[in-house]
């Protein structure tokens, strides 16, 4: 396996009783890519994406990251500095102030004690502002964080992206709960930041103009299988109809 290459999906397969979600699926991912998937309702991309983050385990097949089986990812700690996941609901806790969601960032490497004496004094404060700061939101660190709009909340979530500094980020449908200016607002943030700390990220993604305009290469999935895998911009209007089954592309 390449230096640079930083994931590689080896025939994996997953079945939900009858149905099957992925089949016999294979892509090598290098490092620093920036790749969206995309693909109709029940294609495949979340269930793909939760076999990388380990919340599944495929029926057959393997999953490499960095030159290791991700079964050697096992402990909490190691994986958070490969893996790191953003989601549509944010996976935030509300009633914590906002600098508390971005620590959270660290807990795979603190320890017990530090992590329960931060919820009165935070710990690693400066490096958590830089991250608000980074993220726009510096004058929110103590608010609660509930009381944040979406697209703030998305913020917050990426800031504590920043505190982790996971190799690989996974995100599924990360702006589906967001209007159009956010949703534009949080990607472009979110593909600049992995470019700045050379950080590879997956993302799942509804709007194919999304897909174009922020990603360099699109993996598309119809039915648990790979339809195409290509640059963005060799991805074809015919190609998208056929992957949508629609008479115009809309």
């Amino acid at each position: 396996m390449s230096n640079q290459n930083i994931l590689e999906i080896n025939q994996i397969s997953k079945n939900y009783e009858r149905k099957i979600a992925l089949s016999s699926l294979s892509f090598i991912v290098e490092k620093g890519e920036l790749i969206a998937l995309i693909g109709p309702s029940g294609a495949g991309k979340t269930t793909l994406l939760n076999l990388l983050a380990t919340i599944l385990q495929p029926d057959s097949g393997e999953v490499i990251v960095d030159g290791k089986p991700i079964t050697q990812y096992a402990d909490q700690k190691k994986r958070a500095k490969k893996i790191g996941i953003i989601r549509q609901q944010f996976d935030l806790v509300g009633q914590l102030a906002v600098i508390h969601n971005v620590l959270a960032g660290r807990l795979a490497d603190w320890g017990f004690f530090k992590s329960l004496f931060s919820l009165f004094i935070p710990q690693e404060k400066q490096v958590a502002m830089k991250a608000l700061e980074r993220v726009g939101l510096p004058d929110k660190a103590y608010e609660r964080t509930s009381n944040l709009s979406g697209g703030e909340q998305q913020r917050v979530a990426l800031a504590r992206l920043l505190m982790q500094k996971p190799e690989i980020i996974l995100a599924d449908e990360p702006v589906a709960s967001l209007d159009p200016a956010r949703a534009d607002d949080i990607l472009d943030m979110l593909t600049k930041i992995a470019k700045e700390e050379h950080q590879t990220v997956i993302a799942s993604l509804h709007s194919v103009e999304y897909a174009r305009k922020y990603f360099t290469r699109l993996i598309a999935l119809k039915n648990g299988e790979l339809f195409f895998d290509l640059p963005a911009e060799h991805v074809t209007d015919e190609q998208l109809q056929d992957l949508y089954q629609l008479k115009e592309l809309k």
